[in-house]
């Protein structure tokens, strides 16, 4: 696949042009109603895995522009979140829709996140292309609790298949996982993807060395995650996704083989609910909003309202007309992300 990622937008968001952190999907903070906080300061990959849920990476098509949130303006919102929630027992969750490892503010951002005295947990979520001791060191001075490392093969040729990338070594990504476990008191949990068909022999063997390293200190070792096809992610050729039934068959059977837990539960991340923002605009609501960008994917653009941002979908036209309040009926507004249409609609 011919690379765009030099040919996307790059949109920085910062308090200069005051674009609200909460309202999209792939920047900002995400509240679901727990006392995890999903954490999100940028969209970039190093990689184009072949099961991406997010079409992330160089190989991206779907991908019309990506985000970086300025650390400080990422924290204010976060700290005024924590303060709502008015739990002391936090967990900041740096996931992202690509690798975080990618945003060059990572340590800046797990230090003012650690200074928050509600956060007791900082984990993030990563490939770990881009670890090295250097990095990992400097991650565990700035108070990061935990590493979900995504290793799927343990194979180089299968590995390099799976990521969409000739240059991902995961013989390194390996001798990382053992730094991390015996030299930091960060966390280490593996969090492979199953993916019929390609790496079902190999889900065993990350399992035998997750346990081998000794993975797992605070929190379970392992996170096995069901490959699961999304709308406008990759899908694998000749892939059928298993069912829930067979997906939790088989981790049962490798409980009880390999002696621990792997079918997991939020009380295992001591992860409980806690009241939840509430939404500030209905379904079919109808909001004057002010346009500020380029959409994350083809037919977007993104706006805001009443301090929120909306992802307008079903655009017929492709350049934003920045500054321009519009009118646009919100059609989704689960867990604060809103999705709005033009209204009335433009053809």
């Amino acid at each position: 696949m011919k690379s765009r990622f030099n040919l996307r937008p790059f949109i920085k968001i910062n308090e200069e042009n005051k674009i609200p952190l909460i309202g999209h999907i792939a920047f900002g903070i995400i509240d679901r109603g727990t006392n995890l906080i999903q954490v999100r300061p940028s969209t970039h990959c190093p990689l184009s895995c072949i099961f991406c849920s997010t079409d992330a990476g160089p190989c991206s098509r779907r991908r019309m522009a990506e985000y970086v949130v300025e650390p400080g303006w990422l924290v204010s919102w976060f700290n005024q979140l924590a303060e709502y929630k008015g739990v002391w027992d936090i967990e900041a969750h740096i996931d992202t829709v690509g690798d975080p490892l990618v945003y060059r503010h990572l340590p800046s951002l797990i230090r003012q996140l650690h200074m928050n005295p509600r956060v007791k947990v900082i984990s993030i979520q990563t490939h770990g292309a881009l670890l090295s001791e250097k990095i990992i060191d400097c991650l565990e001075e700035a108070g990061l609790s935990r590493i979900n490392l995504s290793i799927d093969s343990l194979d180089p040729n299968l590995a390099k298949y799976l990521s969409g990338t000739p240059w991902y070594d995961i013989e390194k990504v390996k001798q990382l996982a053992e730094y991390i476990v015996q030299c930091t008191k960060i966390d280490l949990l593996l969090a492979p993807v199953w993916v019929p068909s390609i790496n079902d022999k190999d889900i065993p063997e990350i399992i035998e060395f997750a346990l081998n390293i000794g993975a797992g200190k605070h929190w379970p070792p392992l996170g096995i995650q069901k490959y699961i096809p999304h709308k406008f992610g990759r899908k694998p050729r000749r892939v059928r996704p298993l069912s829930w039934r067979r997906f939790y068959k088989a981790l049962r059977t490798w409980e009880r083989k390999y002696g621990i837990k792997l079918v997991l539960r939020p009380e295992d991340f001591n992860i409980y609910k806690v009241k939840p923002l509430p939404p500030v605009f209905k379904i079919n609501e109808k909001v004057v909003a002010e346009i500020v960008g380029r959409g994350w994917m083809k037919g977007e653009w993104i706006a805001r309202a009443k301090n929120r941002t909306i992802t307008i979908v079903d655009v017929p036209f492709s350049n934003p007309p920045i500054g321009r309040k519009i009118r646009v009926k919100i059609i989704q507004n689960k867990h604060n992300i809103y999705l709005a249409r033009l209204y009335p609609k433009p053809w």
